[in-house]
């Protein structure tokens, strides 16, 4: 068996290609977060945009047209958000997708590494076997006993 995990390479480059992923959905959870700001920001001024008490019908008319103006620009940010979420909700498949793809190669690696650190300690255990069997031996021509064997 290798010493080395034949697809370190391709597992780093997966790796990569998840950490690119995730930055994108942070950027993407940005997005979003301002866009939900700008969203708020709006309803709010709109909120406290009020009729005025005793004004002149060219007083009302520019209330009137700043809170039609302000409603208009709160439906823009509402799609706004909403496309910043589908924004969110595709970089977050995309970064599913890689995340599993690089966590398939991962248990691929630890496989490997299991399996070469049993053959490790099975090469080990051989030479351990071999240092007692030669001391045995060693000790059985000292006492003058026939050989032991194996």
């Amino acid at each position: 068996m290798s010493r080395t995990f034949r697809l370190a390479s391709l597992l780093r480059l997966r790796s990569a290609a998840e950490e690119r992923a995730a930055v994108e959905l942070a950027d993407a959870a940005r997005l979003r977060a301002r866009a939900e700001a700008r969203r708020h920001d709006t309803e709010v001024r709109l909120g406290s945009a009020a009729m005025p008490a005793h004004a002149d019908e060219l007083h009302f008319r520019a209330a009137v047209a700043a809170r039609v103006s302000l409603s208009g620009l709160l439906a823009e940010r509402t799609v706004e958000v909403r496309v910043a979420d589908d924004g969110v909700d595709q970089a977050h498949a995309v970064w599913a997708s890689a995340k599993a793809r690089a966590r398939a190669l991962e248990k691929l690696e630890e496989k490997h590494d299991a399996e070469v650190r049993a053959e490790d300690e099975r090469a080990e255990q051989l030479v351990l076997d071999e240092v007692a069997g030669q001391a045995a031996r060693r000790a059985a021509l000292r006492a003058g006993t026939p050989e032991v064997t194996r």
